[in-house]
């Protein structure tokens, strides 16, 4: 049983963890505001947070309507990235020539700077929805797929062999045994992806759209409007943290309800 200075102790910890990112951004922001006042920068270079604060809240409508368009657009691109990353995994994890084949592949298209390939997509796709997603999913898609197949492979083989002892299908040991095992690696993946995935849209958005938070970025900084640039970079900040925070939230209950 926990005694009280314990549970003291803990809620101290958990207290530091919130309130130290918050005072070291504040910290940040207030050192921003005043440079840029006392050195009279030009807004057009670089706005203080308080006037990003001011023009956040004015184009707050547009916004949200620029977000939802990413947003939808980011989640699509999810989706499939983990279908198709989880796939191949799980594939990889039956099939020993599947691995050996596909596994080695999948590490050097890690290497190759994905973003490249953004030009190549608005050729073969077009300059619509399609060439996003495609974008999106193909930055998202390898952290997921390296991630769950190295957690398949790092299953203790003595609690395969057991299940194997007791009669246990190759379908019955992954799903009770192989899939337990590989959760976190698997929802390392998910949490990197779900980053990445917006980035890939957001490039998508620069190159071929007319919508999102990515164009409205791109549009007023064409316009020279810094102070509107910052305001969509802070609603992408927010939309992709908030993403963040429903994959970790996700792999909370996951866990809880498969060790229940």
């Amino acid at each position: 049983m926990s005694s009280p200075d314990g549970n003291d102790g803990a809620s101290k910890e958990l207290a530091m963890a919130a309130l130290l990112p918050l005072v070291s951004a504040a910290l940040v922001l207030g050192l921003w505001q005043f440079a840029v006042t006392a050195a009279q920068v030009p807004e057009v270079v670089l706005p203080a947070p308080s006037a990003i604060a001011r023009q956040f809240v004015s184009s707050l409508p547009e916004l949200l309507r620029q977000a939802r368009f990413t947003g939808v657009e980011a989640v699509e691109a999810f989706v499939i990235a983990a279908m198709l990353g989880m796939t191949l995994a799980a594939a990889a994890s039956f099939s020993a020539v599947a691995r050996d084949a596909l596994f080695p592949n999948l590490v050097v298209f890690q290497l190759i700077p994905k973003i490249a390939f953004a030009p190549l997509f608005v050729i073969w796709l077009g300059v619509d929805a399609p060439a996003r997603l495609a974008v999106g999913v193909f930055l998202s898609f390898f952290p997921i797929a390296l991630s769950t197949t190295s957690g398949l492979a790092s299953t203790d083989s003595n609690a395969v062999r057991l299940c194997q002892s007791l009669g246990a299908s190759s379908w019955q040991t992954f799903v009770r045994v192989r899939i337990p095992f590989a959760l976190p690696h698997m929802f390392t993946g998910l949490k990197i992806a779900s980053t990445l995935v917006f980035i890939g849209i957001v490039v998508g958005e620069f190159i071929s759209s007319n919508a999102g938070l990515g164009h409205f970025v791109l549009s007023a900084g064409a316009r020279s409007e810094t102070p509107k640039v910052f305001a969509g970079l802070v609603a992408l900040a927010l939309l992709g943290l908030g993403f963040y925070g429903l994959i970790v939230l996700a792999e909370h209950i996951t866990r809880r309800w498969w060790r229940g």
